[in-house]
């Protein structure tokens, strides 16, 4: 597959694949894997239960039963690796998150960064829906995160900070203006934008052409972000 996540399996989001995998079951018998290997393998199952199911139900209607019937790991297995519903939510959101700022990151550095930070920041937002519209049901699932309450609150603002490196080589913003204000709310206006399109269900269908993909609202997100930057009125 051709994609912003390349061949490397760290850029798989939560979702991406179904537990039931045959490829990923663990057989009865003799294992030549270690019990961290097992338990690795199932909670990565487990992830990607967690975000198909939280993407199909919504976080009130996921049940554990049906995490687990998607991951095909027992439910036994699933309180040896979450305390709950929400511990595996987060964890599937962070480890997630992380995954999409290290994808933007590489696209980002691969421009050259500071020399032209306007490509570099398309090519970071490029990859950011680009791994979206590939795993929908891990947009669908992140959305979800504000169910969570303070604690979902918290884990998004680690998520909005994230993006603050990528401002490191933009232009001075408008004199007078706090840059760190300015920085924040270009990033909390990507992301409702981002939610948006989400709630709209236009990842769910995206493709390449004109009108159909991430394109026109990467057009806008570039705008969005460098505008503020380029105006020095």
């Amino acid at each position: 597959m051709t994609s912003a996540r390349g061949t490397e399996e760290e850029l798989v989001l939560p979702g991406a694949r179904t537990g039931r995998e045959p490829e990923r079951s663990l057989r009865p018998g003799p294992r030549r894997l270690t019990p961290e290997e097992v338990a690795s393998r199932q909670r990565e199952r487990l992830l990607d239960g967690v975000a198909r199911t939280v993407a199909a139900n919504g976080y009130a209607g996921a049940r554990i039963s049906d995490i687990c019937r998607a991951a095909g790991v027992t439910r036994p297995v699933f309180y040896e690796l979450f305390t709950g519903k929400e511990d595996a939510v987060l964890a599937a959101f962070r480890g997630g998150t992380r995954t999409v700022v290290r994808a933007m990151q590489r696209a980002y550095d691969g421009t050259g960064g500071a020399a032209d930070w306007p490509t570099a920041v398309r090519a970071g937002l490029r990859a950011l829906l680009t791994l979206l519209a590939e795993t929908p049901v891990f947009a669908a699932m992140a959305v979800e995160i504000e169910c969570l309450g303070p604690t979902g609150r918290r884990a998004r603002a680690e998520f909005l900070a994230g993006f603050r490196p990528f401002f490191a080589d933009a232009p001075p913003g408008p004199p007078g203006v706090a840059r760190d204000e300015l920085v924040d709310t270009v990033v909390g206006a990507v992301y409702a934008a981002v939610h948006r399109a989400v709630d709209e269900g236009r990842f769910a269908a995206a493709g390449d052409g004109p009108g159909t993909g991430p394109d026109p609202l990467l057009d806008v997100l570039v705008h969005v972000v460098v505008a503020p930057f380029a105006a020095r009125a």
